[in-house]
Order: structure tokens, then C-alpha cells, then sequence
């Protein structure tokens, strides 16, 4: 399962104040930004760690059970990271999927 870095990041900043906001979305984006998975989950602790001192502990726990979901990508070969990084594709699918059911309103029952 990989979870979207976007929307991860979202569900943190949501539990952070504004005038936070943007010190904590470069902590976050330094977890993704290391080059191996020991190092981005090593980034992740230390910054829930650092949070916690902010005094951010909603927001602490969210980065600590939710980081390792984002990471997933990081199983695969380097040179496919930047392209599964993120499951936009399979948004963007349900969006048209949406989109174009929206469009015929009814689906006929046989009868």
C-alpha cells in the first residue's frame, strides 16, 4: 500500500497553526527527500521528536504511524522512485471514473 506523500502531508499540517505550517512542510518534505528508507525513517523520528518539543503532539503522532505508509516506494529500484512516489495515476483514474459516471446519471437495470 502506498499512501500519498500529498495527502499525508495535509493530514499533519492540518493538526499544526498556521503560523507553523510552513516550518513543519520542510520538516516533512525532508523525510522524503533522504536517499535510502533507513535514512527517511530515521528523518521521520527525529522529526515527530522535534514536534513533540513544538508541542505539535496530534501532529507527532500522525507523522509517526503514518510515515511509514508514504515510504513505500522506497522498496522498488531508485530509478522508478520519482515515478511511484505518489499514486496520482490512480486518482486521476477514479476522478475520470467519477467524472464520467456523474454524466449518465442512471445506469439502466435490464428491465
Amino acid at each position: 500500500y502506498q499512501r500519498c506523500t500529498v495527502h499525508f502531508y495535509r493530514n499533519v499540517l492540518a493538526r499544526v497553526p498556521k503560523s507553523k505550517r510552513p516550518r513543519v512542510a520542510a520538516m516533512l518534505k525532508a523525510i522524503h527527500a533522504m536517499e535510502s528508507r533507513e535514512a527517511s525513517e530515521a528523518k521521520a523520528l527525529e522529526v515527530a521528536a522535534e514536534l513533540d518539543g513544538m508541542k505539535l503532539k496530534e501532529a507527532a503522532r500522525v507523522v509517526r504511524d503514518g510515515c511509514a505508509e508514504t515510504l513505500t516506494y522506497t522498496r522498488f529500484p531508485r530509478e522508478h522512485w520519482r515515478r511511484i512516489r505518489t499514486n496520482n495515476a490512480i486518482e486521476r483514474l477514479n476522478r475520470e471514473i467519477r467524472r464520467r459516471t456523474r454524466v449518465v446519471g442512471t445506469f439502466p437495470d435490464g428491465r
